[in-house]
């Protein structure tokens, strides 16, 4: 995946006039269609202690919402870090999504303002150790442009 590229996509889309939900949701489109090791995408959005789910690509999956600290994605909010697991089937708390799935990597949308979690990006893979370390910069690279768009939409609101 080139983060670039997606940013740029995002940018066009927001400079016609796409809102922030319609952002989110072009977001996960992009990541998806850019690799087929990309099984399930997601982004899950921090409502008080709880990720709600708010748009994906992928099998259907019954977390629509996943309490901060728990399984892989509650875990990165309450630890404040991405994660990146090689092998989901090794960790104890796991919230399966899917039973082919093999290894997921989350990714924080974190203001940089002042390093509020909005939510974060959520990939699952079927392959085993499926993302390396180019995987995250670039996801981290769309995450820092969406953390620009909450940011955005709550600091520098459009004036009536």
């Amino acid at each position: 995946m080139d983060g670039g590229e997606v940013v740029r996509r995002l940018e066009v889309a927001r400079r016609e006039g796409a809102e922030l939900d319609g952002l989110l949701r072009a977001a996960v489109a992009e990541i998806e269609a850019s690799e087929d090791r990309y099984d399930w995408v997601g982004i899950y959005l921090l409502e008080a202690d709880v990720l709600v789910l708010h748009d994906y690509i992928g099998r259907p999956t019954d977390h629509d919402r996943i309490a901060v600290g728990t399984g892989v994605c509650g875990t990165a909010v309450a630890e404040g870090r991405d994660v990146n697991v090689a092998d989901v089937h090794a960790i104890e708390n796991y919230l399966a999504c899917s039973i082919e799935t093999r290894s997921e990597l989350v990714v924080l949308i974190r203001s940089e303002r002042d390093g509020t979690i909005y939510g974060q990006l959520d990939l699952d893979s079927d392959q085993p150790a499926a993302f390396g370390a180019e995987d995250e910069e670039q996801l981290r690279i769309v995450a820092r442009w969406l953390a620009g768009a909450f940011d955005r939409e709550r600091w520098d609101p459009v004036p009536d």
